[in-house]
């Protein structure tokens, strides 16, 4: 079969068939293969430079590409490219949205750059059309969509089909209508857009168009793609959640399915890994940054972990059962893990070894890459000397993962993850969240409003103080209104009643530098007790009611944990005037941020958790208003 007969397949608007008709060369891929040797610029090259012809400056490089002997390694010249920026997003149409329009953002609509964009296309040298599905395709869940990028920026469609999967030109099915387009035209960025990444969304009824405008997968090949099904569950009523999900299976055979939600580096991927032990086969729980302290804890009995989701979780009501469990399935192909905390080899062992033997070649960007050596998951790019880039990443095939499961599961906890400054009483902060807490569903669902983005995230560029990611922490990729978002996960809390939520921080406890030990912690004893479902005797207020309850004993495989770890305010480095001070900062927080939702369009319950908030309510008035636990 030719590129023709494969594209008498599809049902394509204008606007691509003019872009075909006037291409020199059109390439639809054969096999993942062919993509991989277009990476690299033919399949005898070692090294190959993603340039760009430049008007007024002359030919650009926008990445460089180098053969290793277990994959690609992509690195960028500019820094600013190596990670997602949050205010990437804008919108060009009319249809609702509380984003950023083109117009509002650069002064200008979007028709005319729309039209520029194909006429660039159409004068390069060559261009790659994959076709692909946004969200489950093994589940018959995904919706057609097609990627146009140029030849020479062939690894981005690599990244793009590892992530979502991609549907080869032999099996090209008749009728193929994309119900997605993603263009890509990075020199856009230098021309039009003053050097940053932006991602323009186009919606109609028809088509949702991605106009990518930079190289840097993060924005486009993934979130994008996160926009365009979160665009369609809005008009559907069904959403797609920022989780991962494993499930556990207890030394004693006892099974819990945890799905860990939250902004980036809020601990997702992690929640998919086992324990970091130390050389003597404990768990450095934490290590007391005033007192210089270590706390370790032997976990000898790990459970087993059976991946479900990394990122993407798909909620689509045709996957619902009459359980009262929420049920997801993994809405991608591939999961674009960024491997940071891996420091040094013998750190997370089955990562390593997917990644240094893997079944095929992978694709990793902002790791070092020398020509036909093994490219390490522990050697970064260099932002500055001796300052390796924060956000190496690996896109991990998700059939290479150990034990993974493909379908749904019905979920039994839901929990959030919060990147925690430390917090002393000498320099109070918003880190006083205990190793995990039991929230009421009125109260869950009011911190998937918040999703503050946390502290030192690594997967963006830099961001001052506290944010918030806001509905879900999913609204950084989302184009519609935030309201509707916020009512369609409420309907979700109330329809699913015997789902649980608990708040799991990472990073610090308190005085307590604590990374993911903590979260490893919380995990283990939730799946060994199987669920959160919690008697209220054995549960006490928070002292900061936004943290709902806390735990008074926490026993793990024979080891007690330290109830300092489970209430802040006992830590001596802290007190209760240290602890008040950081729960002001995160009440104050939340008031603010709440008040955005507060419109005709919320739901009336919704109106009322919000008030609980702005009033400061105990736990007992948000039990109350969803009562079930």
């Amino acid at each position: 079969m030719d590129y023709k007969q494969a594209l008498n397949k599809m049902v394509l608007p204008r606007a691509i068939k003019d872009i075909i008709a006037a291409s020199k060369e059109v390439i639809v891929p054969v096999d993942r293969e062919h993509l991989f040797e277009m990476s690299l610029g033919g399949k005898e090259n070692k090294t190959f430079d993603v340039s760009f012809d430049i008007p007024g400056r002359g030919l650009v490089r926008e990445a460089n590409v180098v053969k290793c002997k277990n994959g690609i390694a992509v690195n960028y010249d500019d820094i600013y490219m190596r990670r997602r920026d949050p205010n990437s997003m804008v919108i060009a149409d009319d249809l609702p949205t509380d984003k950023t329009t083109h117009e509002q953002r650069f002064g200008k609509k979007f028709d005319s750059i729309r039209h520029e964009t194909f006429d660039w296309l159409k004068a390069q040298d060559g261009l790659i059309l994959l076709p692909f599905y946004a969200g489950n395709e093994n589940m018959e869940l995904g919706y057609p969509s097609l990627l146009v990028v140029p030849k020479n920026a062939a690894f981005f469609a690599l990244a793009l089909a590892d992530l979502q999967g991609f549907t080869p030109m032999s099996k090209i099915p008749n009728f193929f209508k994309p119900r997605a387009i993603v263009y890509v035209a990075p020199t856009f960025r230098h021309t039009h857009y003053d050097e940053k990444q932006v991602v323009v969304h186009n919606r109609s009824f028809e088509v949702h168009e991605v106009f990518s405008y930079n190289l840097y997968p993060g924005p486009s090949a993934k979130k994008g793609i996160y926009a365009v099904l979160l665009d369609i569950g809005e008009s559907e009523k069904w959403v797609t959640l920022h989780a991962s999900t494993v499930k556990i299976v207890t030394p004693y055979e006892l099974t819990t399915v945890i799905m860990h939600e939250g902004a980036s580096g809020g601990g997702k991927s992690e929640m998919l890994e086992q324990l970091h032990r130390q050389s003597d086969g404990r768990l450095l729980l934490g290590h007391n940054l005033v007192t210089k302290e270590d706390v370790l804890v032997s976990v000898s009995d790990l459970c087993e972990l059976n991946p479900v989701t990394d990122d993407m979780a798909l909620c689509h009501p045709t996957i619902q059962t009459d359980s009262g469990k929420l049920s997801v399935a993994d809405a991608e192909d591939g999961w674009f893990q960024r491997v940071n905390h891996i420091t040094e080899y013998g750190t997370e062992p089955m990562t390593e070894r997917n990644t240094i033997h893997p079944k095929y070649p992978l694709v990793f960007l902002n790791i070092e890459g020398v020509p036909d050596s093994t490219c390490l998951i522990w050697e970064h790019i260099m932002d500055a000397p001796g300052k390796p880039c924060s956000n190496p990443r690996v896109i991990m095939p998700r059939s290479y993962v150990d034990k993974h499961i493909d379908g749904a599961v019905e979920v039994d906890v839901r929990s959030f993850g919060l990147r925690q400054p430390p917090s002393t009483k000498e320099h109070p902060d918003y880190g006083i969240a205990g190793l995990f807490h039991v929230l009421p569903p009125a109260l869950a669902w009011i911190w998937r409003l918040v999703a503050p983005r946390g502290f030192a995230n690594p997967s963006i560029t830099e961001t001052a103080g506290m944010n918030s990611e806001g509905v879900g922490s999913y609204w950084p990729f989302a184009t519609g209104k935030m309201v509707d978002q916020a009512n369609l996960l409420l309907e979700q809390i109330i329809d699913t009643p015997e789902t649980r939520y608990i708040l799991v921080p990472n990073q610090h406890i308190g005085a307590y530098r604590v990374g993911f030990a903590g979260q490893w912690v919380a995990r283990e004893f939730l799946a060994r007790r199987g669920g959160a479902k919690f008697r209220a005797e054995v549960l006490t207020d928070s002292r900061c009611p936004l943290l709902g309850y806390a735990l008074d004993y926490i026993k793990v495989d024979g080891s007690v944990i330290s109830k300092s770890f489970l209430q802040v305010n006992l830590q001596p480095e802290v007190g209760n005037d240290g602890y008040d001070a950081g729960a002001k900062m995160l009440t104050d927080f939340f008031k603010e941020e709440v008040k955005k939702y507060l419109t005709d369009d919320l739901l009336p319950l919704g109106r009322k958790i919000i008030e609980a908030c702005l009033n400061d309510a105990d736990v007992t008035t948000y039990r109350s208003l969803i009562d079930k636990m």
